[in-house]
């Protein structure tokens, strides 16, 4: 209804300009002038009323867009964008006052030439000026900057981390704080791994969903509806691309994931790193007990396993497969996949045996 009174009356008035500039200079007759100056704004009226539901629909698209964009912006760059709008409409303003003088003393049609550039001009720095600014961080006001204050730094969680479940726990323990962000599109990777034909995709991609589950109940989770389309299906470059424009910390268990992150700048938390730091340090020349459950790569191999599941590989140990036995440290090896020990059994095992 305000779009339809509002482009009435646009068109009532441009009606009035047209009869008064225009063809009230080509018409000699006065009947003709009296119709004119009543039918030509009124054609004007009901044009614009019949053009009021298209402008209307395409603004509020536009502004369902808008909106879109906005509450997908962090606050800071909310911020941002405003000034950076502010900035580039002062910069129009001033390039207007300065050189567009010039123009508009060359008479009416210098002047009109003058505002139509100064629109499309001020109209390119808003929106240059938006862009420019959303895209920088600004701090709070009254608060601690996030390079001062490490547990504001928001958590972006990529798939392998929630399948993995071992977040639960280090969540519950309150080694892992600040906000924990999950992507929607690993939300729809986490879901199309669930439906998956494989079995045991199938089956990792459910415990995953549980997973999520369980943290939801232990901490706030935000989901981001951010999506890069131009970076195609590579859920890895959109995960870091968030990481850096939400000046984040990305937690994850994938070692190619972890390498790109680090070459892009961005900090990243592993948690299969966590895992190798917090095992007790074992050295040559220590003595452990340990079960042999099964037979190494070479054929007097046995293998056990500590309890935080380090695997031990035992020289000589294959006839003790299924016995418990004390093992000697000989060397330790720190690999990508996690540590392993190299152990040989003691003398006293060997003699009884």
């Amino acid at each position: 209804m305000i779009f339809a009174a509002v482009f009435a009356t646009t068109g009532f008035l441009l009606g009035s300009e047209v009869y008064t500039h225009v063809l009230s200079l080509h018409v000699a007759s006065q009947v003709w002038l009296v119709v004119l100056t009543i039918v030509v704004p009124v054609v004007g009226a009901v044009l614009g009323v019949f053009l009021a539901p298209l402008a209307q629909a395409i603004f509020e698209t536009e502004l369902n867009e808008v909106e879109g964009m906005m509450e997908r912006l962090a606050p800071g760059q909310l911020v941002g964008g405003v000034i950076g709008i502010i900035v580039g409409l002062t910069f129009a303003f001033l390039i207007k006052t300065v050189f567009f003088e010039f123009i508009t003393n060359s008479g009416r049609s210098g002047a009109y030439i003058a505002n139509v550039v100064y629109i499309v001009l001020s109209i390119f720095a808003a929106y240059l000026g938006g862009r420019v600014g959303s895209k920088q961080t600004l701090p709070k006001f009254g608060t601690v900057p996030a390079a001062l204050k490490p547990e504001a730094m928001p958590k972006i969680i990529d798939t392998s981390v929630i399948v993995d479940g071992r977040i639960l726990d280090i969540v519950e323990s309150g080694f892992l704080e600040g906000p924990l962000i999950v992507p929607r599109f690993v939300l729809r990777e986490l879901q199309l791994i669930a439906d998956s034909l494989d079995a045991m995709k199938r089956t990792r991609g459910r415990r995953g969903l549980d997973v999520l589950a369980k943290l939801q109940e232990m901490t706030p989770i935000k989901v981001d509806d951010r999506d890069y389309d131009d970076a195609g299906g590579e859920v890895d470059a959109k995960l870091v691309r968030l990481a850096r424009e939400r000046n984040g910390k990305l937690v994850t268990n994938d070692y190619n994931l972890n390498r790109v992150a680090q070459v892009e700048g961005v900090a990243v938390l592993n948690i299969n790193e966590l895992a190798g730091a917090v095992k007790p340090a074992v050295l040559p020349g220590e003595e452990l007990h340990v079960a042999i459950v099964r037979d190494g790569k070479e054929p007097h191999q046995g293998v056990g396993y500590l309890d935080d599941g380090t695997m031990i590989v035992v020289e000589n140990g294959r006839r003790l497969i299924g016995e418990d036995t004390d093992v000697q440290v000989t060397s330790v090896l720190q690999t990508v996949a996690g540590r392993m020990i190299f152990a040989k059994v003691k003398r006293s095992t060997q003699v009884s045996g």
